[in-house]
């Protein structure tokens, strides 16, 4: 459990790196990494590639190319990623019946347990477990907000009105 999240964070570092949000993420089935993934949000220009939905889209596209039932295939998945899962990361999961989803550190922000609890949404809920590693995780996330997102767009000012 512990080396698939220390290898989440490796990949977490690696989107620190490249000016991303350091978030990083493994899937597994029986203790086999079956793809792994960072953010690639600023990279791409598309705000929807979160580690998760790039893991997703790896299984989704191993499923096709080998004839496998991804439907089936996703109810042996446990996620490891170093920040909870997003609204949308995390309704994506529930809806694709993951097994399991193991994170880091709370999204307070944006967590679709922590902000959003989504298994209020859905039938299915896959199992939840925090904190591991988070000490870790958080403090890639304050290195990234110590510095500034050459992607953010520019601040408005409000003017004064006369």
């Amino acid at each position: 459990m512990v080396d698939f999240m220390k290898r989440a964070l490796e990949l977490a570092s690696e989107a620190l790196s490249a000016q991303e949000v350091p978030v990083g993420c493994v899937f597994t089935i029986n203790s086999e990494i079956i793809a792994e993934s960072r953010n690639s949000v600023n990279a791409t220009h598309n705000p929807t590639r979160h580690a998760e939905i790039n893991c997703i889209d790896t299984v989704i596209a191993h499923c096709k190319n080998n004839h496998i039932d991804y439907k089936m295939y996703f109810k042996n998945v446990t996620v490891y990623v170093t920040v909870e899962p997003c609204i949308m990361c995390a309704a994506a999961l529930s809806n694709l019946c993951v097994k399991e989803v193991i994170y880091g550190c709370a999204n307070d922000r944006f967590g679709g347990k922590t902000v959003l609890d989504i298994s209020k949404f859905y039938e299915y809920n896959y199992n939840l477990t925090g904190n591991l590693m988070a000490n870790e995780a958080m403090a890639l996330l304050k290195q990234f907000y110590k510095g500034t997102n050459p992607n953010a767009p520019e601040p408005k000012t409000k003017k004064e009105k006369v």
